[in-house]
């Protein structure tokens, strides 16, 4: 539980920090025999910092816990 806890809060840590992430994504737009275009799409995924918040909360009580049954 402790481990799973220690990575709740660094992905907490990172989603607060760099508020989330963005991704490519490549299509073909036209495909005539040996003429292909493609298109490269630039995403970005936005990550609310309440989440991130929540990933610290939810971590601190697992590494709480974990250390209190460990005794």
């Amino acid at each position: 539980m402790k481990i799973a806890g220690i990575l709740l809060i660094m992905c907490g840590i990172a989603a607060i920090l760099y508020g989330g992430f963005s991704y490519t994504s490549r299509k073909k737009a036209v495909d005539m025999g040996p003429m292909q275009i493609s298109v490269t799409e630039h995403h970005s995924v936005p990550i609310p910092p309440i989440l991130g918040i929540a990933g610290i909360l939810a971590g601190g009580a697992l590494v709480y816990f974990g250390i209190k049954q460990g005794r």
